[in-house]
């Protein structure tokens, strides 16, 4: 006779498996669909992952994410964070601060957001509670001035969910686009197979991004934990860019050597950032000049 601890153990075990079957089932759905709305990079990260930082990230950080700053905290029930992006085109991010790339930033978000809201919906109609988190959590620069914070960090999201780590300038850099992507999520009720984090530094430390930072607002500190940046610096600079109708800045993320997209646009040589005299300078310029109120 089978004793009611085997039986109880053997449920369990089924349990389990089909946890884990029901996991994968819902992220080859997800990943479809996904696939056919042409979203380029995502990845999934299960809700445990905030509760401490991983242990084997290249990444060290001096403070962690705050309990209520958790997709758990903001949304009950959540148990996977699924986050997407969207490529900021790197001759766009070459002309900032100008009138070019505040149009073309604007335009990321309206879609970055509209993706997540569809992407939502669907995983709604699957029958599991969603919600889709805007791509900004502040009203204006005016708020993050005087609290320079989201609600929710979606680049400490996508960090969580595999796909990137963080540079110099505490922006997350991936392998594809380097830091020029935008990101936001979707906290999912349903449990949901999480994408490794990566193993790997992509940061190479060249600095670059810490010496053309036209605030120096990326302040130097031990090459083990992450740079602590100064958001008073970066959000008084955001804001007057905003008043010119030339934001936002782009600064760092236009020098940064990392990322696939160099060798698409055949710029894997970030030493023209050094100086005026090259093919690009004079179309940069002639950007720079139009729409916008100034460029100096």
């Amino acid at each position: 006779m089978i004793s009611w601890k085997k039986l109880w153990t053997g449920w369990n075990l089924i349990k389990i498996y089909l946890m884990i079957m029901i996991s994968k089932s819902n992220k080859e759905i997800i990943t479809n669909k996904l696939k056919e709305m042409g979203v380029p990079i995502f990845g999934f990260a299960p809700v445990d992952r905030w509760i401490k930082p991983p242990s084997h990230s290249p990444n060290k950080f001096r403070e962690w994410i705050p309990e209520k700053f958790w997709p758990q905290s903001i949304f009950p029930g959540t148990k996977t964070v699924l986050v997407i992006g969207l490529p900021v085109e790197l001759p766009v991010v070459e002309t900032a601060p100008s009138i070019h790339y505040h149009e073309h930033y604007k335009t990321v978000n309206f879609v970055l957001d509209t993706m997540a809201y569809e992407i939502s919906n669907f995983i709604n109609s699957m029958g599991y509670p969603s919600v889709s988190i805007p791509r900004d959590g502040y009203g204006s620069i005016d708020v993050l001035l005087e609290k320079p914070l989201a609600f929710f960090s979606h680049k400490h999201a996508a960090y969580l969910a595999g796909l990137g780590t963080f540079g110099e300038n505490n922006v997350l850099l991936t392998r594809k686009y380097g830091p020029r992507v935008r990101f936001t999520s979707i906290f999912i009720s349903a449990e949901v197979e999480g994408d490794p984090i990566e193993g790997e530094d992509l940061c190479i430390h060249c600095e670059d991004c810490v010496n053309h930072c036209p605030v120096n607002a990326i302040k130097s500190v031990d090459h083990d934990y992450i740079r602590i940046i100064d958001k008073l610096k970066c959000a008084t600079r955001s804001k007057k860019l905003r008043n010119e109708f030339r934001s936002p800045c782009g600064i760092c993320i236009k020098v940064c050597p990392v990322g696939e997209d160099r060798e698409h646009y055949k710029k894997t040589d970030t030493s023209l950032y050094n100086h005026s005299n090259h093919k690009y300078s004079s179309g940069w310029e002639h950007v720079k000049s139009y729409g916008s109120i100034t460029k100096n």
